[in-house]
């Protein structure tokens, strides 16, 4: 615990409890509202096709859960934590550029 504390730079036990709550939450959400979104918007495995259809959901997926995840943050009060987390991971894979 002490190593993950030290690497995330939090202070007690519970930070690591409700950021790994955010996390549970954020991705059980993202998973859970997405297909009905893309039933709303009328994007099926029949009107799509079985490929296009899992490469837009997972597209999705990535975008709400960007969202959400600061969200969730904010309303548990980590929400410095996870914005550093976004910008972190977000310019690792090559949108940098927007957080200069």
């Amino acid at each position: 615990m002490e190593k993950l504390k030290k690497r995330w730079g939090i202070d007690n036990n519970w930070q690591i409890v409700i950021i790994l709550i955010v996390f549970a939450v954020t991705g059980s959400t993202a998973s859970y509202i997405g297909k009905p979104i893309l039933l709303f918007l009328n994007i099926t495995t029949d009107s799509m096709g079985t490929l296009t259809y899992w490469v837009i959901r997972i597209i999705l997926l990535f975008v709400m859960y960007q969202f959400m995840l600061v969200f969730f943050g904010w309303l548990f009060g980590q929400y410095k934590f996870f914005w550093n987390f976004e910008k972190k991971m977000l310019s690792r894979i090559g949108f940098k550029r927007f957080f200069n």
